[in-house]
């Protein structure tokens, strides 16, 4: 065949298929194109999410023209002069990561990141007990929390509900509804005398079925910093063995707390030295103030070694269904200053300075609150721990202050701390005086 000839033949082959695929409208006149009805959408019945209340708070501070405005909603640590801090050590680990890959990680994450983090919230708890543990990097801490509840739903007895405390963190019962995963509540805070019920903790815990999963956060309780001692830690432990409950430990402030790693880390190495089976779930927004980096890890406690391989073939595989693989800056500089000693003890030194700052504050706005003679008893302000503090003011006298005062706190009264300094604290001394003074309980 010639080449003229084969080059025809291409031509009409072509012809036949780029005509059967796409017809101009103008060559067939009988038909007319179907018209897509834009009075009506598939959507019209999506109600309205209701907006999380501390972004909520959050976007009426930014919206708020006033000059005297304090932010003391969002839980995010600011320095004394209320700007976003970077930690040194972290800037040290970026200038160190400066040209690394981009490439995808494997889909439970990087493995050096992986053992820090188990190694950091265990410690020598671990006693070469790796081998009954798995741990897969997540998307921070709510990534942990979400795939650990879905591998509760999957593979735990049906119908196995998670406790959280009264009150905790809100997405813990948005993340088990999302998850199909039956979630209930457990006596906590006493609200009346600002401490912990821990007669009603214990009586909630004894009265939950057996093998029920408890969230329990490790240190510096969100939203109350209200935390049981290590005596009613070791009773807690005594009646969840007694009840076969499973403790899913929420890491969200280790060292961010007291400024010390393994006085924070108390009760997961407790739970774990008694032999339970048990999930923690860690986040490094707080602690390295990567905030923005979705920096986390999952970690699932066995007593069969030889389950970890299945366990983790099926955690990877729901991550590949979610986001295929975590993201690479900022876990990436958690095991570069964990793995790094002159690093690490930057950290450790940055960890006391900003809780050392929340600790001072904390006295001063105490201090503050006794100077003005303000009725009712404060001492609860020093004595709850890391980043937020329940104040015990009521809604009314939250609404007088974000109204008058432009502070802009949660209804619930709780507020964070690390948006306070020694400039703001005597305005909201005097805003809370006269909120107590306007509002009597």
């Amino acid at each position: 065949m010639s080449s003229s000839s084969s080059s025809t033949s291409i031509e009409k082959v072509t012809s036949r298929i780029q005509n059967s695929l796409f017809v101009p409208l103008d060559m067939e006149p009988n038909k007319t194109a179907a018209q897509v009805d834009t009075t009506t959408s598939l959507f019209t019945n999506v109600p309205l999410a209701p907006v999380d209340p501390i972004i909520g708070v959050s976007q009426a501070y930014k919206a708020d023209p006033s000059p005297n405005k304090v932010d003391v909603s969002v839980g995010a640590y600011r320095d004394e002069q209320a700007k976003p801090y970077v930690l040194k050590c972290v800037r040290a680990a970026e200038e160190r990561l400066l040209g690394a890959t981009k490439e995808y990680l494997p889909i439970d994450g990087i493995p050096e990141f992986n053992l820090a983090s188990a190694q950091l919230l265990y410690g020598k708890a671990m006693n070469g007990q790796e081998k009954r543990m798995v741990t897969v990097q997540t998307l921070s801490g709510t990534g942990a929390v979400r795939l650990g509840v879905i591998f509760i739903r999957k593979y735990l007895p049906a119908g196995t509900t998670v406790y959280a405390s009264r009150p905790t963190w809100v997405n813990h019962h948005n993340i088990c509804k999302e998850s199909g995963v039956p979630s209930a509540e457990y006596t906590y805070y006493d609200n009346k005398n600002n401490c912990l019920n821990f007669e009603g903790m214990i009586a909630d815990m004894r009265a939950a079925p057996n093998g029920s999963v408890f969230i329990l956060h490790l240190c510096a309780h969100n939203p109350t910093g209200c935390d049981p001692s290590k005596e009613q830690w070791g009773i807690i432990a005594d009646v969840m063995a007694e009840k076969k409950h499973i403790p899913f430990v929420d890491c969200a402030y280790q060292g961010y707390a007291s400024g010390d790693l393994d006085n924070d880390a108390y009760s997961a190495r407790l739970f774990f030295e008694r032999g339970f089976e048990m999930f923690s779930a860690q986040s490094y927004s707080k602690n390295f103030g990567l905030y923005g980096e979705r920096a986390g890890a999952l970690t699932i406690v066995s007593h069969s070694e030889a389950a970890i391989p299945k366990m983790l073939s099926q955690l990877k595989m729901d991550i590949r269904a979610m986001y295929s693989s975590p993201p690479t800056h900022g876990a990436r500089l958690v095991a570069t200053v964990l793995g790094d000693p002159a690093l690490r003890a930057l950290w450790i030194d940055e960890l006391k300075q900003m809780s050392g700052r929340i600790l001072r504050v904390r006295k001063e706005l105490y201090d503050a609150l006794v100077a003005r003679n303000v009725p009712g008893d404060w001492s609860h302000i020093v004595k709850q721990i890391g980043m937020f503090t329940y104040t015990g003011l009521s809604p009314a006298q939250v609404e007088y202050i974000v109204k008058k005062y432009h502070i802009y706190l949660l209804a619930s009264g709780r507020v964070s701390i690390a948006g306070l300094n020694s400039k703001s604290v005597p305005y909201f001394a005097d805003a809370i005086a006269d909120a107590v003074k306007v509002h009597p309980k």
